[in-house]
């Protein structure tokens, strides 16, 4: 069965950091970009960012581009988020996803409307 879990919420105060990891199971994650999105209550989801199969091309989202990088570990099956300098604006339920990227492509799309697989999300609270 296919699985994607996300970890590594929690709450910190503006300006600090954290890390978020997804570990999938049940399909080839190579053949995987990988992307990140967020959402608050009562918004769209947006796009954080992703990154292609082999970690060679990478894409953020004008709000998170210089603070967040994504980066990924093709051996343990893990796609990782770490944030820095985080601002309130940055509280949400983020959410891993997998699209289907098949090599040789080595790219990553922000289109939601791609993703074949989604995790449950995991909590990120700033306090200014």
């Amino acid at each position: 069965a296919v699985q994607v879990v996300e970890s590594g919420g929690g709450s910190v105060q503006a300006g600090g950091s954290l890390k978020l990891s997804c570990i999938i199971s049940g399909f080839t994650f190579e053949d995987y970009a990988m992307a990140w999105f967020r959402q608050t209550p009562g918004k769209e989801r947006e796009a954080v960012g992703c990154i292609s199969w082999s970690g060679g091309w990478s894409h953020y989202a004008d709000s998170v581009e210089g603070r967040f990088t994504i980066s990924r570990d093709n051996a343990k099956n893990t796609v990782y988020l770490q944030m820095n300098n985080l601002e309130p604006d940055d509280t949400a339920m983020y959410y891993c996803a997998a699209d289907f990227y098949p090599r040789p492509a080595d790219y990553c799309s922000l289109d939601q409307g791609g993703v074949d697989y989604w995790g449950e999300g995991t909590l990120v609270i700033i306090s200014s």
